[in-house]
């Protein structure tokens, strides 16, 4: 369940108009704390980051499902997830407990600033050049759009 500071921030995110992945950052955000303060571990950079995106989607943020290059069970349980949102159906208390001593043995050094640099590195160099551009073309349009209301 994440934390209500946590739902307050994707819902402002949201009701401010922005992206569905911003909204998920703040979920993905408190996962990332999770692993460093020691409450459980995570196996990879990405484990904790998809931990993170399945608890964007079970709190009803409208992400959309898994790349095609994910496995088929992650894109259903993606897609179960999202359709599962609005009904707060809580979850088996024997599954959940078996997932969680489950994390608790995976190693805590994986959400250290040096492995989360890598995992972003490594994603972005999977995207092609245009899509890299055109992403720090948006991010100076909205800077330059961020700073000149700042400056009014």
């Amino acid at each position: 369940m994440p934390e209500k500071e946590t739902l307050r921030r994707a819902q402002a995110d949201r009701r401010a108009g922005k992206s569905p992945s911003t909204q998920a950052g703040e979920f993905v955000r408190e996962e990332i704390h999770h692993v460093r303060e020691g409450e459980h571990g995570a196996r990879s950079a990405e484990q904790a980051v998809a931990i993170g995106l399945s608890k964007a989607r079970r709190s009803g943020v409208d992400l959309p499902a898994p790349p095609a290059s994910a496995s088929e069970s992650t894109r259903r349980s993606a897609r179960s997830a999202r359709r599962r949102a609005g009904s707060r159906k809580r979850p088996s208390a024997k599954r959940s407990r078996a997932s969680m001593r489950r994390l608790k043995r995976e190693p805590r050094g994986t959400a250290s600033r040096k492995s989360l640099s890598r995992q972003a590195k490594t994603a972005a160099r999977r995207r092609s050049k245009q899509s890299r551009s055109a992403a720090a073309r948006k991010a100076a349009r909205t800077r330059k759009r961020t700073r000149r209301a700042a400056a009014q």
